[in-house]
């Protein structure tokens, strides 16, 4: 198992991680910020579904959601059908035009991965994707189940749960 000060230098890292994703967001299209691009990537990735699903992948409220759905709505980017099981909800599903966005998406984000990482070889980022995949399948689906925190040695004995905090997806 790694050493404390490795797990203390591995957030550092996960923290800066934050850099690469500003960078991404900067190549997105004007009329495509981060959230809509993030609703098109999960239709794109996991195909028709209500809105309640895409607020769970997306790992925010109804709120935030309907104000993504509505954005790239309005663009032609995706239709909203009566789910025949509930006529109450909507399926969400990407048209042509929302297609074809996300194949833009690809592109420029593709690009910009291999301006960055030319200099790495087909190893390297082989390597990198076979271990931030591990890391991702090491956390699970941490939206769902609380984190078990170790209690403060000097103020109790038993742990305290965070709740995870929700923040939009990305691509």
């Amino acid at each position: 198992m790694a050493e404390q000060a490795q797990f203390e230098e591995l957030a550092r890292q996960l923290s800066a991680v934050g850099a690469v994703k500003r960078d991404m967001g900067r190549i997105l299209p004007p009329d495509c910020p981060a959230g809509s691009a993030a609703v098109l990537t999960l239709l794109s990735r996991h195909g028709d579904m209500r809105m309640s699903k895409l607020a769970e992948l997306l790992a925010v409220d109804m709120s935030v959601t309907s104000r993504h759905v509505a954005h790239v709505a309005a663009r032609g980017w995706i239709e909203r059908h009566p789910d025949p099981a509930d006529k109450r909800s909507r399926i969400l599903r990407l048209t042509p035009a929302g297609l074809e966005q996300c194949d833009e998406l690809s592109r420029r984000t593709t690009h910009l991965l291999a301006e960055r990482l030319a200099d790495w070889t087909d190893d390297e980022v082989g390597q990198l994707i076979r271990l931030m995949t591990r890391l991702r399948a090491s956390f699970g689906d941490c939206r769902s189940a609380p984190i078990r925190l170790p209690a403060p040695v000097a103020e109790q004995t038993t742990p305290v749960v965070a709740q995870p905090t929700r923040t939009p997806a990305s691509t």
